[in-house]
């Protein structure tokens, strides 16, 4: 060993333990019962068993492990975006799509297509770009993975700039945030505008973060160490005391994850209630949301809710085999075209083969980038799709490559259909838009959503 530091030898990493152990003693405090030493008995530790402790201070031991249940943030209510309730109703498990046969596969593709029949499946085209970003864009120092990055950002603002949510006196709240480099670019492109602030929601710890890095003063980052299903916005102490309106963003959002983020802004953020038990407040009547509207014409919009409205919503959508039917926010559409919870769980696994065919051509060709692509934690949502449903030997002979894409691409339209549903049974205006191209990202759909105040919400039971 090192002098000065542990002799135990770590055979799976095939080197001695680098801790540094107390003084007098050979081996640290994790490996000590290695060392003749009295009787005393190390023991797994009961909140995380990958480390021991001494049996004699495990109370003393519990008070600071790292592994103990740390306090709840005032903003978390359990569950609060969850959506399903309904024990009767949570699914069970489901057979692999690979485990079925090809008559209930063909089943399947029939009621997919019934499905989707009449709906819009050709989306539009609106590939924007933002001059915030055109410096970095034409710096040669950025390589092709960091341009691909940056031509999504600059797309994204874009649409927001087009959809006019880039303003001041407002809270961007970005979902899945990672690094923070979408917000990071919204705060440059809003350098002259006051009373700007910025919530990011992550709730895994993130390194090389970039919302510490901006020079602005008048612009306030702040993060929120919090399952989206948990968070409650009316609960985050500076939007509860400021009233913004809120402009939810998000780029590469993952599957549930989406969903989640829609029904926290349309729904938890506005009935929220203040009490004790963080129960949503009871949905206004259809006399009252009339009211509302009146109001809303008359130009008194203030007075529509103690806090001011969801701003707009603008986020890349990604990932759709990761969706769960039971935060799915398009369950009333699903249903409404005779479809339930099994059709969903195997178009959601279907829904992968839209980008799996198209990635096994240009995966050798694109392994340097996609390996840097990781440490942004975006582009990596791409990788992790279904191999084994891609590789069925139920689909070999019967589905060639270009038809399970197109079947695919049938899939992630009929699921965020229903999320258009949703948003507009809400009050919103929302569309789906190309934002870039497939040669950048085969994540390509953007979903926007803007208050639509020629439509009241229906109330809901």
């Amino acid at each position: 060993p090192e002098p000065g530091r542990c002799a135990h030898f770590v055979l799976r990493k095939r080197r001695f333990c680098r801790m540094i152990p107390a003084p007098g003693r050979r081996f640290c405090g994790e490996h000590g019962h290695e060392e003749e030493q009295n009787d005393r008995k190390r023991i797994p530790c009961p909140l995380d068993p990958k480390h021991t402790v001494y049996e004699d201070q495990l109370q003393k031991h519990l008070k600071k492990c790292n592994s103990r249940e740390k306090p709840k943030p005032v903003y978390f209510v359990q569950d609060i975006n969850a959506g399903l309730k309904d024990v009767a109703e949570i699914p069970e498990k489901q057979v692999p799509l690979s485990s079925l046969s090809i008559e209930e596969l063909q089943n399947l593709i029939i009621k997919l297509k019934k499905a989707s029949n009449g709906l819009e499946l050709h989306l539009k085209e609106q590939i924007l770009s933002h001059q915030a970003l055109q410096e970095a864009l034409n710096d040669p120092k950025n390589g092709e993975s960091a341009f691909k990055h940056l031509k999504q950002q600059a797309s994204i603002l874009g649409n927001m700039e087009k959809l006019h949510l880039l303003g001041p006196g407002r809270c961007f709240v970005e979902f899945g945030a990672g690094r923070g480099k979408l917000s990071h670019w919204v705060d440059v492109a809003l350098q002259n505008v006051e009373s700007v602030q910025f919530l990011l929601v992550e709730r895994a710890t993130t390194r090389f973060k970039v919302d510490g890095k901006h020079k602005r003063r008048d612009s306030i980052f702040e993060r929120l160490q919090v399952d989206i299903q948990h968070l409650c916005l009316n609960k985050v102490p500076t939007l509860e005391k400021k009233k913004l309106p809120v402009v939810g963003i998000g780029k590469h959002l993952c599957g549930a994850a989406t969903d989640l983020a829609l029904r926290c802004l349309v729904e938890s953020y506005t009935t929220c209630c203040d009490g004790e038990d963080g129960e949503p407040a009871p949905k206004r009547s259809r006399a009252a949301q009339t009211e509302v509207a009146a109001h809303r014409s008359a130009g008194n919009e203030s007075t529509t809710e103690d806090h001011k409205p969801v701003a707009g919503i603008v986020i890349a959508l990604c990932c759709h085999h990761k969706c769960d039917w039971t935060h799915y926010v398009g369950r009333e559409f699903f249903k409404s075209v005779g479809l339930g919870q099994v059709e969903f769980h195997y178009f959601q696994r279907m829904s992968s083969w839209a980008t799996c065919g198209m990635r096994e051509a240009a995966s050798k060709a694109s392994t340097s980038e996609d390996s840097e692509d990781q440490t942004d934690g975006t582009e990596e949502h791409e990788q992790t799709l279904s191999r084994t449903e891609n590789g069925s030997d139920t689909l070999q002979g019967i589905l060639s490559v270009e038809e399970r894409k197109e079947l695919g691409c049938l899939c992630k339209r009929l699921i965020d259909h229903g999320r258009i549903e949703y948003l507009q049974q809400q009050g919103y205006k929302a569309a789906l838009q190309y934002y870039t191209e497939s040669a950048v990202s085969l994540e390509n759909v953007l979903l926007t959503a803007v208050p639509n105040p020629s439509l009241i919400p229906e109330p809901t039971i």
